[in-house]
């Protein structure tokens, strides 16, 4: 898969800001309550924040495909947003972790981060083009830097976007450096940097991605992700090799800094108990066969995991008195 096919043109809309705890709930319960909560001059009031703060909440919820822009909406110029499917399963009334308190949505969140379409292509290229061992910041800059000259249909960046998602990914994924003066909500508030998957050493403005068994991520999280990848790469056929799923860019494999007997132990905890999935030996090494619809099986992998049956598509334009209460909580 290439930047251009998995990815959109656009770079620093977070404002500089990381995701933080509460913002994708936050950015879901919002938009379920009013389809135009983040628009109009009232929205910092509305939500609670400043105005840059209330662009970055709408990006990191539209980045993590909770909400999207609804192409139906009578101002198309300034789209209204509504909740996706996948962001009522799991934060609607009776979804499957509304107060974020399960490991796996973590995971799973940092999985639809980087899932085409991807909004932060940087991250994409950081994930899945770069290959260094150990790495400074600049290092990492001039890398993806590099690697969007080759994306010739996109219009490239200033410097400075690059160098702030960059930075943001950072933030993000890497314990803070203790030596320096940060802002505590920069220490505290980064629930993505409890996957670990990148790492910092110690004495150093240097940083490295954590390859190998992530204890905390879920089999049948990493299994969704398997489907979920399939899905939206409209792979034919019903094969796939593991290693295709451990090596190629877009992959779970990828995103999870995973190997790909890794990857094997995962799907061979899930395969075992569901229907429609199975892993055959064959010539090219190990495959992943399936007999039903990749995106169904995803989602009654997450339906299992969570042990309760989240909200489906039709009841998404139902009032969710859940999210309006969860504005105030969050």
């Amino acid at each position: 898969m290439r930047l251009v096919d998995a990815a959109v043109p656009m770079f620093a809309r977070h404002e500089t800001f990381h995701p933080r705890y509460g913002w994708f709930r936050k950015a879901y319960a919002h938009v379920a309550a009013n389809p135009r909560a983040f628009f109009g001059d009232d929205a910092p009031v509305r939500i609670g924040v400043g105005k840059n703060m209330v662009r970055a909440i709408r990006f990191w919820g539209l980045a993590a495909k909770l909400i999207s822009e609804d192409p139906c909406s009578p101002t198309p110029r300034s789209p209204e947003l509504m909740t996706t499917p996948l962001g009522d399963a799991l934060f609607g009334e009776g979804g499957w972790d509304q107060y974020m308190e399960d490991p796996g949505t973590l995971w799973l969140l940092h999985w639809l981060l980087l899932a085409p379409p991807c909004h932060l292509p940087i991250w994409w290229l950081a994930f899945n083009d770069f290959h260094a061992v150990e790495f400074t910041e600049d290092d990492l800059q001039a890398a993806v830097d590099t690697q969007l000259d080759l994306a010739a249909e996109w219009r490239k960046p200033h410097l400075s976007s690059i160098r702030k998602d960059v930075g943001a990914l950072l933030r993000t994924y890497a314990p803070p450096d203790r030596r320096r003066r940060v802002p505590i909500d920069d220490i505290l508030d980064c629930p993505l940097r409890e996957l670990d998957l990148i790492s910092r050493s110690p004495g150093h403005e240097r940083y490295r991605f954590t390859v190998g068994t992530k204890i905390t991520l879920p089999s049948e999280v990493l299994a969704y992700s398997v489907l979920d990848y399939l899905n939206r790469i409209g792979i034919s056929g019903t094969t796939v090799t593991v290693s295709r799923l451990a090596l190629s860019p877009g992959s779970p494999g990828k995103a999870f800094k995973l190997t790909e007997s890794e990857i094997l132990t995962g799907l061979e905890r899930t395969v075992e108990r569901t229907c429609g999935l199975d892993l055959v030996v064959a010539t090219g090494g190990v495959q992943l066969t399936w007999s039903e619809d990749p995106g169904v099986l995803g989602r009654q992998m997450l339906d299992e995991y969570y042990g309760v049956q989240g909200p489906h598509p039709p009841d998404r334009k139902k009032p969710d008195q859940l999210a309006l209460a969860a504005v105030g909580d969050s």
